[in-house]
């Protein structure tokens, strides 16, 4: 099988009857030749590429995965991503699927030519280490604490890695809100919105909920707070919380989601 258009839209619609919906983001959308098709399930790591989709005002597709029946784990998307990760982009322009959140929300801030520093420009190094950090470092730590039990063995085991890594992100966290909290600085890599922003908010959401039992209480990092606060009012994060149906706040105090654990972290 190939990722082809007419593979992926006879994959969606023998899958569900919800598949191949198409998404008109913003009031207006930036002209592409094609529009883009997320794979996703609801409140992984596909919210940060919808938050971005969102901003950018770009036409997009979505095929929800079934996660609680283990969907993203079946031989037809293993042949977008190997892994069998969430979230898979479909650009027609490039010559295979995209996985992996960070380089996809910068594929697309390049190729709206928003959201991103152009790479010649001065201020592209500092997008690019907030983009990575949030990507290798504190996107990766909260991965290992929702599935402590990939990397450990036993209960208790995988308790004293949770309390290892909810300390960290923590640590990462505190990081993060110092960054925010120096002169001037209206968003984490600069003056600029830019899709590292995006990110943040998301994996500060995750924080906050997952897994059940160790989340954070992010109130107590005053910048990051007001920067969480002010993010969420964007009408891109509420149309994205809509269409993944998150409901109340989406940053900052985010209510559990009123869906099967197993449908999130599955």
């Amino acid at each position: 099988m190939t990722w082809t258009c007419g593979w992926r839209l006879d994959f969606a619609q023998a899958e569900s009857n919800h598949r191949g919906k198409s998404i008109r983001a913003g009031a207006r959308s930036t002209q592409m030749t094609k529009p883009f098709v997320l794979y996703y399930s609801p409140d992984s790591a596909n919210l940060a590429v919808r938050f971005v989709l969102e901003e950018l005002e770009l036409a997009y597709e979505e095929v929800l995965l079934n996660r609680s029946s283990r969907e993203h784990t079946k031989p037809e998307y293993r042949a977008l991503n190997p892994q069998g990760l969430i979230p898979v982009l479909i650009d027609e322009d490039q010559d295979a699927p995209m996985f992996e959140t960070g380089a996809i929300i910068l594929h697309l801030a390049d190729k709206a030519g928003r959201l991103a520093p152009l790479p010649s420009a001065p201020a592209r190094g500092q997008l690019l280490k907030w983009l990575f950090y949030i990507s290798n470092t504190l996107h990766a730590d909260l991965r290992i604490g929702f599935y402590a039990h990939r990397y450990a063995d036993g209960q208790r085991a995988e308790d004293m890695l949770r309390k290892a890594v909810q300390r960290r992100v923590r640590d990462h966290f505190a990081l993060v809100d110092g960054e925010l909290g120096k002169s001037g600085r209206k968003n984490l890599a600069g003056e600029d919105l830019t899709v590292a922003d995006f990110y943040l908010g998301a994996c500060a959401r995750w924080a906050q909920l997952y897994p059940p039992g160790y989340e954070q209480d992010l109130h107590s990092f005053r910048h990051l707070a007001g920067f969480l606060e002010k993010l969420q009012e964007r009408a891109s994060v509420r149309r994205s919380a809509e269409r993944e149906n998150i409901p109340g706040n989406v940053l900052l105090s985010p209510r559990f989601p009123e869906t099967d654990l197993a449908a999130v972290m599955g």
